[in-house]
């Protein structure tokens, strides 16, 4: 999620593969305050995870943005 918890800005997206990596497989765009609000409600604060798998990484707003796999 981009913004803060109680009024995100847009929803990163993830997905564990069949060996239980988490992989980055989109993002949402700007949200609509009311939708905002309904998400906001269903978040909580990231735990502090030095082994996040997405730790380090740059995600961009920009349509046909393509982030290299490693």
């Amino acid at each position: 999620m981009t913004g803060p918890t109680g009024a995100p800005r847009s929803l990163l997206l993830g997905r564990y593969d069949a060996a239980g990596q988490l992989g980055y497989v989109g993002r949402t765009t700007t949200l609509a305050q009311t939708a905002a609000r309904t998400v906001a409600g269903h978040l909580a604060p990231a735990r502090t995870v030095a082994t996040h798998p997405w730790n380090g990484w740059t995600f961009t707003a920009g349509w046909g943005a393509v982030r290299p796999w490693t």
